[in-house]
């Protein structure tokens, strides 16, 4: 099972992360970067050149504690869960439990916040990208 969330991370980050710019609007690089945060919301992607407006970040949270209610705006989000079990909670609607290993989709516009419901520690990458109309 633990080569499964690498596999996990590595297949959906390179799918989120794929470029809709072409090279020749500004180099791209590929990166690696290690997923070490002591608490809290650790940024990974720091924007421009890295990112063509992804940004991204490493949450670690102890039992019972969340990120606090907010939105990502026009953006989309995606969470990659590595470690332990919680709830995603969208304002109006019923909480969605999750545990590790597994992706959370949050929408565009959507106030939401994050808990952790286990004993043990909650790990998660999140990602945020623009949303594209339809």
């Amino acid at each position: 099972m633990k080569q499964a969330i690498p596999t996990l991370l590595t297949a959906t980050l390179l799918f989120l992360a794929s470029p809709t710019l072409s090279p020749q609007t500004y180099p791209l690089q590929l990166q690696t970067l290690p997923l070490k945060c002591a608490v809290g919301d650790c940024p990974l992607l720091r924007g421009m050149p890295q990112t063509a407006g992804m940004r991204s970040g490493f949450v670690r949270l102890k039992p019972r504690e969340s990120v606090g209610w907010h939105t990502t705006g026009r953006n989309e989000e995606a969470l990659v869960i590595l470690r332990g079990h919680g709830e995603a909670l969208i304002e109006g609607q019923a909480g969605h439990a999750f545990a590790a290993p597994m992706l959370v989709y949050i929408p565009p516009a959507t106030r939401h916040n994050v808990t952790n419901t286990g004993d043990a520690l909650l790990e998660y990458v999140y990602v945020v990208a623009p949303a594209k109309a339809h």
